[in-house]
């Protein structure tokens, strides 16, 4: 079957490793099943695959991809939930938690093999492309945001990083929740698309806000760690998935977080629970994740590179057909 994979880990030149091509068809195993794929969504986790971050070389060739919606073995629409071994279902009750491409083929293919506890019926409502968006970044901001943050409507948040997947998820969750949103981008194209989508403004990084904020959601890491840390009201949460522009910012901003008596909170994927939750909340409210792009999978170089230049703004869709 027609396939993108990592064949070769490059920690400097990630895109060097990936290739596209033919690869045997999954492997039947009790209590897993089939999935024929219909399209798949890019992830950063993605790249960070072809680094070798979460993936070994001995592991390789892996088909990349988290996220995916397809039919089942028997013909039903579905939606993967990609986290694998955190419950014990499909795997050993001992197996630690990781995600599809850390030790189990992705859904970057025609086909794809997860645990039959890791498929939930796709929402008719939700366009097969639409819906392959969900399970990573869309989640990971539902969890953010309801889950670590605690926000309810009416309560502030900033959004660092407006464009990113997580981020734009965060925004348009956000504003369909009664949120004050605010955003950030360091590109004015983005901080305008920002504001269409639901963004009650936004700023470039570092600016100062009409108003300290209840909540911020943060994907960017050091770039931005102060900026967060002195938007947050007294009491206030940070919740931060990602760290893109890298883990060790200049200021940790302690003395702040201790007197202010601040929440830093860490956030990864989500359950699900919480992707079934996702799931009906789009399909009642009419929400939509934001593509930015879809590509044949065929194309998938190109989405890539897309993606790690960041000129981007939402989701990169990969279809078999």
């Amino acid at each position: 079957m027609f396939a993108a994979y990592a064949a070769r880990i490059d920690r400097d030149r990630p895109l060097d490793g990936l290739e596209l091509g033919e690869l045997p068809e999954p492997e039947t195993r009790p209590g897993w099943t089939t999935v024929t794929v219909k399209a798949a969504s890019l992830n950063h986790h993605d790249l960070w695959s072809l680094r070798g971050v979460g993936l070994p070389e001995g592991r390789l060739p892996m088909i990349l991809g988290c996220d995916a919606a397809g039919i089942d073995e028997h013909g039903n629409e579905v939606v993967l939930h990609s986290v694998i071994g955190q419950t014990g279902h499909g795997v050993g009750p001992d197996e630690p938690r990781s995600i599809l491409t850390e030790r189990y083929q992705g859904t970057f293919a025609e086909r794809v093999t997860v645990p039959s506890w890791n498929v939930l019926p796709k929402p008719k409502e939700l366009s097969f492309e639409e819906a392959a968006c969900l399970p990573t970044a869309w989640l990971t901001a539902y969890r953010m945001l309801f889950t670590n943050a605690g926000v309810r409507p009416g309560d502030s948040v900033l959004v660092q990083g407006a464009g990113g997947g997580v981020a734009t998820a965060a925004i348009a969750l956000g504003k369909a929740a009664g949120l004050r949103v605010y955003a950030t981008s360091r590109d004015e194209a983005k901080r305008k698309r920002a504001v269409e989508l639901g963004a009650v403004e936004a700023y470039e990084p570092g600016a100062r806000l009409p108003r300290r904020v209840d909540a911020v959601i943060e994907t960017v890491g050091a770039a931005t760690w102060s900026h967060s840390v002195k938007s947050l009201r007294p009491g206030g949460t940070l919740v931060i998935s990602g760290a893109t522009s890298g883990d060790r910012p200049d200021h940790a901003e302690l003395t702040r977080i201790f007197f202010l008596e601040l929440k830093v909170v860490g956030s990864t994927m989500g359950s699900k629970d919480e992707l079934e939750d996702l799931l009906s909340f789009c399909a009642t409210t009419g929400l939509r994740p934001v593509i930015d792009e879809v590509l044949p999978l065929d194309r998938a170089r190109e989405g890539f590179e897309k993606m790690a230049s960041g000129e981007l703004f939402g989701k990169i869709v990969l279809t078999t057909s």
